[in-house]
């Protein structure tokens, strides 16, 4: 039995993270705040990300995700109206306006609260139907009908964590070098469209996705 759970396990690591690691919404939201606001202010991002992560595995693998593809007017709308807040975020980062957006020079700063940076990473991932779907069909081929449901879901969600956080650090430092390299001259602008049309692009995917 124990030889059984940990080839799953071998199997389940490398699957997620290959999964985790593939450009997605959370992670493109990733790289764009790691263009305009930095990795360490973009850990709050994160920290909501992981919790809807944590969230949808959970529901997916006691069977709330069932209801929801039943009932979908709800899920739709709610993914909808994240679609239309991260493209108008998007928008405003576009033009160098609002808080994400990296000020020009002699512009001072705005500040992003964590409440907003955590609330934008937890929609994003509750909203993101791929990620339920992914989850109802991943997580039972891994879960042992022989054991104690509780511990083994506790333990992949804990895996999926560490590796989805990892990837969005990967994703947020190379927007961070990105950054960097393009902050010289006009770049400040151009480091905000981008990141602005990356942020744009996960409102539209999320919203039509």
């Amino acid at each position: 039995m124990l030889s059984l759970n940990l080839q799953l396990l071998t199997a389940f690591i490398p699957t997620f993270f290959m999964v985790s690691i593939t450009p997605g919404m959370c992670m493109t939201l990733a790289l764009s705040l790691g263009i305009t606001i930095g990795v360490r202010r973009a850990m709050w991002m994160m920290a909501g990300e992981l919790l809807g992560v944590a969230v949808v595995a959970t529901a997916a693998a006691v069977g709330v995700a069932t209801f929801m593809l039943n009932y979908p007017t709800a899920f739709t709308l709610f993914k909808y109206a994240g679609g239309v807040y991260l493209a108008w975020l998007g928008i405003q980062m576009w033009l160098s306006r609002g808080k994400m957006a990296m000020p020009e020079e002699g512009v001072m700063p705005a500040n992003t609260s964590r409440l907003a940076l955590a609330v934008q990473g937890f929609v994003t991932a509750i909203a993101n139907p791929k990620g339920w779907a992914f989850f109802i069909a991943l997580l039972p081929p891994f879960i042992d009908s022989g054991l104690p449901m509780a511990p083994q879901l506790t333990a992949l969600i804990l895996i999926i964590l560490l590796l989805e956080f990892l990837s969005l650090q990967l994703y947020a430092h190379g927007g961070r070098k990105l950054s960097q390299a393009m902050r010289k001259g006009t770049g400040v602008r151009v480091v905000n469209r981008v990141a602005g049309s990356l942020m744009m692009l996960v409102g539209v995917w999320l919203a039509f996705g």
